[in-house]
């Protein structure tokens, strides 16, 4: 089994909860700028000790690190187990690091039922750190379903569109659609593993821990079912075409801090790395699956460029953008080699940097003028133009200019998908040229177009908050696009277990007996503090 790592202190269970506990102190909380102080220490607190895990955090190394486990429901084998290895520990920094921006941003922009407002975001960011940190499948679902509850509230009482309503209902049906297959396969995966276990007599006989399923044998035939069971649920939320539609709406219709987690972390495709490709590999690597997806993948990039490309309103734009965006992951996911998983693995987290940039820029230009729509700017850059600056360097970034963080991920995963096949490769680079062609569509015509109708009067340019905003995913943005090896070296060893995994299979059928990978053994280096 792959190792584990402790740390000598619960500090999973310490980030996951922090922010839900910052709630309930909101809760006791009554003058407004008391609560805004509040929601911003205690968010500024989880992505100070998200950064403590990330400086912590062992690179190059397959093994699962911080490991916290515990029994939960013994009789069904389901167990409050937390730990982060290089696939998933970005993704929590990511989730700490947007919440204190959105938590910014609303400063001023919230202004009815802020209270509510601001622990519904905390109680949120605890769901999405607890989806990223669970190692037990159940408890992944429980935190899964629960991140409907917080935003299902945040799109119908905070969104800014007179169909915000029908949005969040949609999203919440959507997404529970998905998850009812989802909890099938995952149910089916615990009773393969009790099969096997007694028959070789092993106990537990029952359990969800990902771990103790990677050391089952799992027959092919179950694995494509369970494997498109999974499917669904992750498809609906990803979403992946064509279980979009609701992806438009949401996006448009939200607050822009729904906007930004949604756009921004791409919790459906993080569970095909984490859970669908190690667990089911055979059924991965299968020509049918492997072709369906690609063919998904695909139909995304062309299909939401080309519909980006027609959208007159900002929001809109990025919406479709945002599906073009999350064919690329796909199409590096399942290439199912190493360089188009690392390309997927940190296109989602540079998509946490660059379309939530593009989504908080567009929050910016709907507090001026009351809408992202072409017609209400044009010509703007001389009166606003910091905004105008650091728009053009965030929307680079998004279509994958050298330098940015978006050449890099994309790069890896066009490498990814010509080593798969040259037809995915080569359908995937017109989506790039899409991606240029209708960003740099808007922002010309936004900026440096007409005038826009009653454009008459000055507009104010970023303010301090806005500006802090700007500059922190700028930052990053060069960062990663300049100087990638330090989250590359983060996710590396993860990456290259997943791919070993992915070329031997599971355990040899009926025999007991561990592939390499599983019996990998990481860095046996203690980190300070850490016992194994």
């Amino acid at each position: 089994m792959l190792e584990e790592l402790t740390f000598g202190f619960p500090i999973l269970s310490l980030l996951l909860f922090l922010p839900l506990m910052g709630a309930m102190v909101l809760w006791l909380l009554e003058e407004d700028d008391l609560i805004k102080n509040a929601a911003l220490a205690v968010s500024g607190a989880e992505l100070i000790l998200a950064l403590v895990v990330l400086l912590r955090f062992l690179p190059d190394s397959a093994a699962m690190q911080f490991s916290e486990r515990l029994p939960w429901i013994p009789p069904l084998g389901i167990s409050y187990h937390l730990a982060v290895d290089g696939i998933s520990v970005l993704f929590v920094g990511l989730t700490a690091f947007l919440t204190v921006l959105v938590v910014l941003y609303s400063w001023d922009t919230v202004r009815h039922q802020i209270k509510a407002y601001f622990m519904a975001l905390l109680a949120l960011e605890t769901t999405i750190i607890g989806i990223f940190v669970s190692i037990d499948l159940i408890l992944f679902f429980v935190f899964w379903e629960l991140m409907l509850i917080p935003s299902y509230f945040l799109i119908k009482l905070w969104g800014s569109g007179v169909e915000r309503q029908y949005a969040a209902l949609k999203y919440v049906l959507y997404t529970l659609m998905g998850s009812v297959f989802m909890l099938v396969g995952i149910v089916l995966l615990n009773l393969n593993y009790h099969a096997w276990a007694v028959t070789h007599h092993v106990e537990p006989t029952y359990t969800f821990d990902f771990l103790q399923l990677l050391t089952v044998p799992i027959p092919h035939d179950k694995q494509v079912l369970i494997f498109w069971l999974i499917f669904l649920g992750l498809a609906f939320k990803a979403p992946i075409v064509p279980f979009h539609t609701w992806l438009p709406d949401v996006l448009m219709e939200g607050p822009i801090g729904m906007a930004v987690v949604l756009a921004g972390i791409k919790l459906g495709t993080y569970g095909f790395m984490r859970f669908s490709l190690p667990l089911l590999p055979e059924a991965s690597k299968s020509q049918g699956v492997m072709k369906v997806m690609m063919v998904l993948a695909l139909a995304a990039i062309v299909y939401g460029a080309i519909v980006a490309f027609i959208q007159p309103d900002l929001r809109r734009l990025l919406a479709f953008s945002s599906i073009s965006h999350l064919g690329f992951v796909v199409l590096g996911v399942f290439a199912l080699n190493f360089q188009g998983l690392q390309g997927s693995l940190l296109t989602m987290i540079n998509l946490g940097f660059s379309t939530t940039g593009l989504f908080f820029l567009a929050g910016f230009l709907y507090t001026r003028r009351h809408s992202t729509h072409l017609s209400a700017f044009g010509g703007i850059a001389k009166q606003v133009p910091l905004l105008a600056t650091y728009f053009l360097i965030i929307g680079l970034a998004s279509i994958g200019l050298p330098g940015t963080n978006g050449f890099v991920g994309e790069f890896l995963i066009l490498l990814g998908a010509f080593k798969a096949h040259w037809i995915y490769g080569a359908v995937g680079v017109s989506g790039v040229i899409l991606g240029a062609a209708y960003l740099l569509w808007y922002y010309e015509r936004a900026m440096f177009g007409p005038l826009g109708q009653g454009l008459g009067h000055a507009l104010a340019d970023l303010r301090a908050r806005e500006l802090v905003i700007a500059v922190s995913l700028s930052v990053m943005i060069f960062w990663i696009g300049l100087y990638p090896s330090p989250f590359l070296r983060i996710m590396n060893g993860s990456v290259q277990a997943l791919v070993e995994r992915l070329e031997r299979g599971t355990v040899a059928a009926g025999t007991g007996e561990q592939t390499p990978v599983l019996a990998h053994r990481a860095h046996q280096n203690v980190l300070g503090g850490r016992a194994q």
